[in-house]
């Protein structure tokens, strides 16, 4: 009787048994291994060190038209202040608006020509300013900043003959800094966050509907007999992915409408652009999801390779965090992301109104991405085949 309730008691040998085998399972599952050892340090070090909102050192394009004193003290305390980083020196008004319209600096800076005369005349002087806000987190420190920058950046200068007079030093500034927020002029988080969800949901969804979709034939078996055929590796693959291409325009269709109607997110033009962004991210997405599933042995093994993809997609793109406010190291991390350049066509197309020709650098990546996962993927069937 003793032995019977022994047996239905609670056994210390027989729970460590099971605890010795479920840990000798998990090394044995190296991915599911590395997801609990690795992603906890990937997560750290990523929001430790990433992720910034309030970025400085912000690439800009000046305009000088004044190369007295005054305005090369004006340019010297804007290139100390932190926020700023002068990168580029613009000839005409035209190349400095490429620029910033290209998302090539994220200021642009123009000092007119009667700039000196007017501030020692006490006429009104000013420098004008012009910020890329189709992303306010990435800019609302600096133009806060730029308040302080009439108080102090003459302050060397405007002494003995040229020192203010009783008027301006009762409170007025030398000069004045004029902003002009450009493509989100009322900083309407939403104008940013909506058609970055673009790149998002097709990522989340693609991806993972497709590693899943054929881990699944894996299991099932259904795959011994697709490879029975005589089917070519390529023939499989547009076979297989065809139906998710309809299935990624249908979802950018219904995102570009609901971004539209409800919250009235501009849509400036560059639709081509956007045309052969999406086609090829969509095509990319569903690359890696046949990649995936070469790779994983089940569908848990295809989720969390498809989260190692998506994590720093959402991190490192600029979709949540301003790319500018990311160390050396994150920005270059994440250029190679196919994310952040998808992002940047998007923006660049619906905010900016950019065509191709203004795009290019950003499609051109995608397009190797497609190429190369393409080509890993059809590399990896043509293992299995074998």
């Amino acid at each position: 009787m003793s032995a019977a309730s022994s047996d239905r008691g609670l056994s210390l040998n027989r729970i460590l048994a099971v605890l010795t085998k479920e840990f000798i399972q998990l090394t044995r599952d190296r991915l599911t291994y590395a997801m609990i050892l690795v992603m906890p340090i990937v997560q750290l070090m990523l929001f430790g060190y990433a992720i910034n909102s309030d970025p400085r050192d912000l690439p800009t394009a000046v305009l000088v038209q004044d190369h007295g004193p005054m305005a090369r003290s004006a340019l010297s305390a804007l290139a100390h202040n932190g926020y700023f980083k002068i990168v580029h020196e613009a000839a005409s008004p035209e190349e400095l608006d490429q620029a910033i319209a290209r998302g090539e600096v994220q200021f642009a800076l123009t000092i007119p020509a009667d700039f000196t005369r007017r501030v020692v005349r006490g006429d009104q002087a000013q420098i004008l300013v012009e910020a890329d806000a189709s992303d306010p987190a990435a800019t609302g420190g600096a133009i806060a900043a730029l308040a302080n920058l009439p108080r102090t950046a003459l302050s060397r200068d405007l002494v003995g003959a040229v020192a203010p007079s009783s008027s301006i030093g009762a409170g007025r500034d030398p000069f004045e800094v004029v902003i002009h927020r450009r493509y989100n002029p009322e900083a309407i988080t939403a104008y940013n966050i909506v058609p970055g969800l673009l790149g998002v949901v097709l990522s989340l969804t693609l991806v993972m509907m497709t590693s899943l979709g054929m881990t699944r034939e894996y299991e099932r078996g259904t795959m011994e007999s697709l490879l029975a055929t005589p089917a070519k590796p390529i023939e499989v693959m547009i076979g297989k992915l065809s139906p998710y291409v309809v299935v990624g325009l249908i979802q950018t269709l219904v995102i570009l409408i609901l971004a539209r109607v409800l919250f009235s997110v501009p849509m400036a033009g560059g639709w081509d652009a956007l045309a052969v962004g999406v086609v090829l991210f969509i095509l990319g997405s569903l690359s890696l999801g046949f990649l995936i599933s070469t790779v994983a042995r089940n569908q848990l093994q295809a989720v969390q390779m498809s989260f190692f993809y998506i994590l720093p997609s959402i991190l490192l793109s600029g979709f949540m965090f301003p790319f500018r406010g990311m160390p050396a190291w994150a920005q270059a991390l994440g250029s190679v992301i196919p994310v952040t350049h998808f992002l940047r066509v998007v923006r660049g197309s619906l905010l900016k109104g950019l065509g191709v020709e203004d795009l290019w650098a950003s499609l051109a990546a995608l397009a190797v991405f497609v190429v190369a996962i393409a080509a890993a993927a059809m590399s990896r069937y043509r293992r299995t085949l074998d």
